[in-house]
């Protein structure tokens, strides 16, 4: 049976800043990835590097035809006071043969802790979402943490900070807009192989504000492979024109494997 440490690594970060989402397992049935919103902890760290890879598919034949596929990975290397994360993740969904979404995700993270529970942190986005009506969005993001809770069992993490984010748009042009970053990161280790996770992200700019919130529940099935259900929200007040919705959701079921 693997050890609380064991399954502390899978803790990541996202999403909205509308408020905490609800879970049920009822619900999941396509796959999602963890968001990097707020970083683990460097003073918490086992091992100097912490790294898992995920993979969720799901397929639907019959009176409809709909298949999704959500791939990426998440390695974290501590060297204490400092903390380094890099994530790569792609996402693509059908509906009839007709593709509904398409997304792909490049962040990296770095935290410096200046005492136990103060630390500094700096953040890079890349991410181009075919139906957001973005080609594609690049974030610059530094600021202050603070660590409220270190667990186990409970973890409790706020970061705030200003930033710059580029704009591309779909149909042309682009933008550079001045944000105000906020982040958070609750996780429960409820048991020595199971954990509840929220994550909440929000940029307030001139243009909009965008907010992604994940709602989590992890299950380590031994040593390498865990069990991960989701339910993630993305909201935009003031998408582009190109954009399908205000507000996207998706829930999730995926493997993670353990690097």
């Amino acid at each position: 049976m693997p050890t609380q440490g064991k399954t502390e690594h899978l803790k990541k970060l996202l999403v909205a800043g509308l408020g905490v989402t609800s879970l049920t397992c009822a619900s999941l049935a396509q796959a999602q990835l963890e968001d990097l919103e707020v970083m683990d902890n460097p003073a918490t760290a086992e091992k100097p590097f912490e790294g898992t890879a995920e993979l969720g598919y799901n397929k639907i034949s019959g009176n409809s035809n709909s298949e999704s596929l959500r791939a990426g990975a998440d390695m974290t290397w501590f060297d204490a006071p400092w903390s380094y994360s890099l994530q790569l993740a792609a996402k693509s969904a059908s509906d009839n043969d007709e593709t509904s979404a398409e997304e792909y995700l490049v962040a990296g993270r770095t935290r410096y802790n200046l005492s136990t529970y103060n630390y500094l942190f700096g953040l890079a986005r890349w991410d181009k979402d075919r139906f957001s009506g973005y080609d594609s969005q690049s974030t610059l993001v530094g600021g202050y943490g603070r660590q409220l809770l270190a667990g186990p069992p409970h973890s409790l993490a706020l970061e705030v900070g200003p930033g710059i984010r580029h704009d591309e748009y779909e149909e042309g042009g682009s933008d550079n807009v001045g944000l105000l970053y906020a982040g958070l990161d609750y996780d429960w280790q409820f048991s020595e192989t199971s954990k509840f996770s929220q994550s909440l992200a929000t940029e307030a700019s001139r243009k909009n504000i965008i907010g992604r919130s994940e709602t989590a529940l992890t299950v380590a099935m031994n040593d390498a492979l865990a069990l991960k259900v989701s339910y993630e929200v993305e909201f935009n007040d003031n998408p582009p024109p190109g954009a399908s919705s205000q507000t996207d959701t998706t829930t999730g079921v995926s493997l993670i494997y353990n690097l």
